[in-house]
């Protein structure tokens, strides 16, 4: 039997969503029916992802530019059913080469943009709806560095707490653990064949998560109106094997 598109109908935005898990969603949500807008920071491969994708709209622009963030907002469509911010990475130092100049601009891009997002919310996105983060793991090995251990260990609090003062609208964190994507190429260099080649053979599923499978749970969590507050590991069983 044919079953029914589940985002039919539905309008998906994602912020970070020319590359990587970004992108995996956007084609996810648009195989399940829903149209999508995007953003993204490099404006080529933004328009070549909204024109293979057939996005509603999309827009370039750095989501730390709070300012240009909020345009992007007062811009959309109202109302839409679900935003998924992606932008921004991880920031792996000690407290002594902390270098404060980038340390600020992580912590812009991985905490100041979901509360930026979290208020510009209010009033687009439908009841029942998701706001939904992507963060990781990582920062919980006390060997990653202070900086991330902080942010990883807030993250989910500030779930909790926007899935309360945002509601009915749902808002859920995604961890994931390593995932072959740009970003982590461009983190790894020449040592991300070492790094794939060590986790299919320690990793309990004998294969590297992908960004598809960030895709998969993303749509879930969109489509499962009982979930809210919540933080989703998803890492192939990483945590299970590594100090």
């Amino acid at each position: 039997m044919k079953r029914e598109p589940e985002l039919a109908g539905q309008t998906v935005v994602v912020i970070g969503g020319s590359s990587g898990i970004g992108l995996e969603t956007a084609r996810r949500a648009r195989s399940e029916g829903a149209d999508v807008v995007l953003s993204g920071r490099n404006p080529e491969r933004l328009e070549h992802t909204a024109r293979e994708l057939g996005a509603l709209s999309s827009a370039a622009f750095d989501t730390t530019n709070f300012e240009r963030l909020e345009r992007f907002f007062d811009e959309l469509p109202t109302p839409v059913d679900h935003v998924m911010a992606t932008a921004g990475g991880p920031y792996y130092a000690r407290l002594s080469d902390i270098d404060f100049t980038q340390a600020r601009r992580n912590a812009d891009e991985v905490f100041w943009v979901p509360l930026h997002i979290a208020r510009r919310v209010v009033g687009k996105v439908r009841p029942g709806g998701t706001l939904l983060f992507i963060g990781g793991t990582g920062g919980r090995r006390p060997t990653a560095g202070a900086l991330i251990a902080a942010f990883t260990a807030a993250m989910p609090a500030l779930t909790k707490a926007l899935a309360l003062e945002l509601a009915p609208v749902r808002v859920n964190l995604i961890a994931p653990g390593f995932v072959d994507t740009p970003l982590s190429a461009s983190l790894l260099g020449d040592q991300l064949d070492a790094r794939r080649e060590q986790l299919r053979k320690s990793l309990p599923i004998r294969r590297i998560v992908g960004p598809a499978d960030i895709a998969a749970l993303a749509v879930h969590l969109m489509t499962n109106t009982a979930v809210t507050g919540a933080t989703y590991d998803i890492d192939g069983g990483q945590q299970l094997v590594e100090g």
